[in-house]
């Protein structure tokens, strides 16, 4: 095709990429003005009684969020940047980013100075700088992620992941505070029984009172934890200087708007195991992906490759603190013990793991049954908090076994159960069964 037809192919698909993402948050506006609320059924109902004046307004948010992207697609200048334009105002959003962050913490560190009289006078400043950057952010966002927006669906095209050029549904994403989550399992076993998001704000001491209450009430194990990114519909996600890893959330969150529409999806809280093989499905192509956009937008930015070293351990000394061993090994020996009825003996033991952990640096506040129902789910790695879960030991198989990350994608959409995950891997029937 000649460079005068590419351009003009490429600006058709550009187009249509606008219009298809005007007429989608058009429905999903109509739908959100409905106002449909999902019972809410389980475990969760008693969790009302003690989060319901701090939860997230999703409603609120989604309505706010659709407005701007409404506006976004239909005056989207940066769809026609030259493409180093596009980059560039990615880079100097970056750049801003991480100024307002060393500006926070300065402020911060001024405000906690007991030595420093006038804390307000001393700070005036970089108050008035962290202002002014706030407001450049703000008036560069909508660019921001326009771009990184066309950028991944570029990616999402080269995977055989669109339909007429476009993917479906669009990538979209807002860049925002995101909400913290309550989750809690059982003290007998790890398993997630709820997650209920929260307002961002809550402080240190809020958290405690509320896991508090929830485990001496309810005999429940509890957790507060931040979440990176929430698969909404445009998905949140948080705010990071890091490339590297924005990109990966933008992706693996769009993976999970493109399986609610398949039984996978459908099939997200029927089951641990199948809660599990969303979010390994949505890792493993998250980080594939977003590798390759950064690879192709950019390449400078690409991390490095982990450092390594076959020198025998005499010489190198004894081997570097692995958090991730640690978790793995951690969590294996939980199931142990939970498994024999050891409650009490687990619980002290993950405590004593956390101060392990704290020792080496990973401020880990509570180590405890409802932390590895949450991050068990992500099985990406063979040493990760999943332990020995075999499910995401299954997915990671499909992932190795796959021609391509679109293969992989749609033979993992059409699953709904752990069971259908054997079958396509050829497993023999007495394998079967809850793992």
């Amino acid at each position: 095709m000649a460079a005068k037809d590419c351009r003009k192919y490429d600006a058709g698909v550009v187009a249509f990429r606008r219009w298809l993402g005007i007429g989608f948050w058009s429905a999903l506006a109509l739908v959100m003005l409905g106002g449909s609320d999902r019972p809410v059924s389980g475990p969760a109902d008693l969790l009302h009684r003690y989060t319901g004046r701090i939860e997230f307004d999703f409603a609120g948010w989604t309505l706010g969020a659709i407005g701007s992207k409404l506006g976004q697609a239909s005056v989207d200048q940066a769809a026609y940047l030259a493409e180093a334009a596009r980059t560039e105002l990615v880079r100097h959003y970056l750049s801003d980013l991480g100024e307002a962050a060393r500006l926070q913490e300065e402020i911060e560190r001024i405000y906690a100075d007991s030595a420093v009289a006038d804390p307000g006078r001393d700070s005036a400043a970089d108050r008035a700088s962290l202002a002014r950057i706030r407001r450049e952010l703000a008036g560069l966002q909508p660019a921001v992620e326009a771009t990184l927006q066309e950028q991944a669906s570029v990616i999402l095209a080269d995977t055989g992941l669109t339909t007429l050029g476009a993917p479906i549904p669009p990538v979209s994403f807002r860049l925002s505070r995101l909400p913290m989550a309550l989750v809690v399992s059982p003290r007998t076993t790890i398993r997630q029984e709820a997650l209920i998001q929260l307002l961002p704000d809550m402080t240190i001491e809020q958290q405690v009172t509320l896991e508090d209450q929830v485990e001496v009430n309810l005999g429940l194990s509890s957790l507060v934890v931040p979440i990176g990114g929430i698969g909404t519909y445009p998905t949140m996600v948080q705010e990071s200087t890091a490339l590297d890893w924005l990109t990966e959330v933008v992706l693996h969150e769009w993976i999970h708007n493109y399986l609610i529409f398949r039984p996978l999806g459908w099939a997200y809280d029927s089951s641990a195991e199948t809660r599990t093989m969303n979010e390994t499905t949505a890792s493993l192509l998250g980080k594939a992906l977003g590798r390759a956009l950064l690879d192709r937008y950019y390449p400078d930015l690409v991390p490095p490759p982990p450092p390594e070293s076959n020198a025998p351990e005499a010489e190198t000394g004894p081997p570097a603190f692995d958090f991730n061993a640690e978790m793995h090994e951690t969590r294996v020996e939980v199931d142990r013990l939970l498994a024999d009825g050891k409650v009490d003996e687990a619980e002290a033991y993950m405590e004593a793991r956390r101060q392990r952990l704290v020792e080496h640096g990973y401020v880990t506040r509570r180590l405890n049954q409802a932390y590895f129902a949450f991050h068990g789910a992500y099985a990406d790695s063979p040493q990760s908090a999943a332990g020995a879960d075999p499910v995401g030991e299954a997915v990671r198989e499909m992932w190795d076994l796959s021609r391509s990350p679109a293969v992989f994608l749609r033979t993992m959409a059409r699953m709904n159960s752990y069971e259908d995950l054997l079958r396509a891997l050829g497993r023999p029937d007495s394998a079967l069964g809850t793992p």
